[in-house]
């Protein structure tokens, strides 16, 4: 009667296992960058043209150390861009000290970013990239300032700021 016990047991083991699979393969970021882009490199090419603290948050969803940047410190009219391709992100009229220990802002560029689901950190968070080339520059969550209400925490790594 319980001869078949091993075999079943491992039958559910398996279909356990299998159903997992959608759920662990959507952990993370990095959905942005299945998608194509207008600006695309190979990831050799990306090594290339990118620092490897750029390459680690733009190609693969790092994140700086807090307080480290000094575009917290960047108070001047003008945009900031990303780094990767140059694309404007965010003009400085919508930066704000979010006391978070990373450049924020209240409001994107239009069409500027995108955004995806991002469950990596155990939490889901909105996970933001750069419209043209699909880079990791941060996350958006929606306890910032008027008039939009979000705080978007971008790591200064992947930013560049451009006077006006």
């Amino acid at each position: 009667m319980f001869t078949d016990l091993p075999t079943r047991r491992r039958f559910l083991g398996w279909l356990g296992a299998t159903a997992a699979i959608p759920i662990v393969a959507g952990c993370g970021g990095g959905s942005a960058q299945a998608k194509a882009y207008p600006v695309e490199f190979s990831e050799a090419e990306w090594r290339k043209r990118l620092t490897p603290a750029q390459f680690d948050i733009l190609r693969k969803s790092g994140t700086e150390e807090p307080f480290s940047s000094p575009l917290l410190k960047e108070h001047r009219k003008g945009t900031f861009v990303c780094v990767a391709d140059g694309n404007p992100l965010f003009d400085s009229h919508t930066k704000f000290d979010s006391g978070t220990g990373w450049p924020s802002f209240w409001q994107p560029l239009p069409g500027a970013v995108q955004t995806s689901e991002d469950l990596s950190g155990g939490i889901p968070r909105t996970e933001v990239h750069c419209a043209r080339c699909g880079g990791h520059v941060g996350h958006v969550f929606d306890d910032g300032p008027p008039p939009t209400g979000k705080r978007y925490c971008m790591d200064g790594v992947a930013l560049r700021f451009k006077p006006a």
